[in-house]
This record gives structure tokens, sequence and C-alpha cells, in this order.
């Protein structure tokens, strides 16, 4: 067995605490406990204590990166959990390309639609200031006196 073998066998093998996946992944205890409460997390009990195992900092990284992109909770369950068929990931890999795909379409409408509300709503701020201004300078001249 080759050095990287078995030092990726050894990380395989590690198990973190919630501190350490809330450090490394910047979310909180909560978010954590919410992820296992939902099912996309499995961690080991030792006591009270959770400890991730490898797995589970995988599919941490996986849920956030969905998240992300706009990715619902259960969509990611759906395609993580489609890890454990025994087909060699060729479904799970088919419905996350379908559902990737779909997500990216959805974001380039956005995308669309936001660069259009922008450029609406900086040639409204050019009509709001420009009527600011007339009467700004309107109530700063002094009125003719009646006499």
């Amino acid at each position: 067995m080759s050095s990287a073998e078995i030092k990726d066998r050894g990380s395989r093998d590690r198990t973190y605490s919630i501190t350490e996946l809330c450090r490394e992944f910047e979310v909180t205890p909560r978010t954590l406990r919410f992820y296992e409460q939902k099912g996309l997390l499995h961690p080991a009990r030792r006591g009270w204590t959770r400890l991730f195992s490898y797995r589970d900092r995988a599919r941490l990284q996986l849920i956030l990166r969905g998240k992300k992109v706009g990715f619902a909770l259960e969509e990611i369950k759906e395609m993580l959990d489609l890890y454990n068929l025994k087909d060699g990931q060729l479904t799970q890999l088919r419905i996350a390309s379908t559902k990737m795909r779909e997500r990216l379409e959805a974001l380039r409408k956005q995308r669309i639609e936001l660069e259009e509300a922008i450029a609406d709503l900086e040639r409204t701020v050019v009509v709001v200031d420009g009527m600011l201004k007339e009467r700004e300078a309107a109530a700063s001249t002094p009125k003719a006196q009646a006499g």
C-alpha cells in the first residue's frame, strides 16, 4: 500500500467533532443538528457527543454547495441518498446531472431578470434624482415679494 493510500485511509477513518466541522465550514452547531434531524447527516454517538465521519464531512460539504446554488434540502437529500444504490453511482450521477442542469437554467433566467431589474432601477434613480434636483433648486430660490 502506498503512503498516499495509507494517508487517505487514515483520513477516512478519522472522526470530527461538531466544533471542528462548525469551525471548518463556518456553520453553527444548530445547523449541524438540523441537518442530522433532516436525515442529511448521520453522526455516531458517544454518550452525548456526536462524532462525524469522513462521509458526514463530505456530505456536509455537498449540502452547503447545494444550498449555495439554491437547491432545497429535500433535493439535496434525494441526490445524496442515491449514493447508497449498488449501481456504481449511475442513478445518482444521472439525477444529479439533470437537477444541476435545471438549476443552472433557473439561475441563468434569474440573472437575466436581475439584470433587467437593475437597469430599470438605474433609470428610475436618474429620473428621481433629476426631480429632486429641480425641487431643491425651486425651494432655494427666493420668492418674489408682493408689493
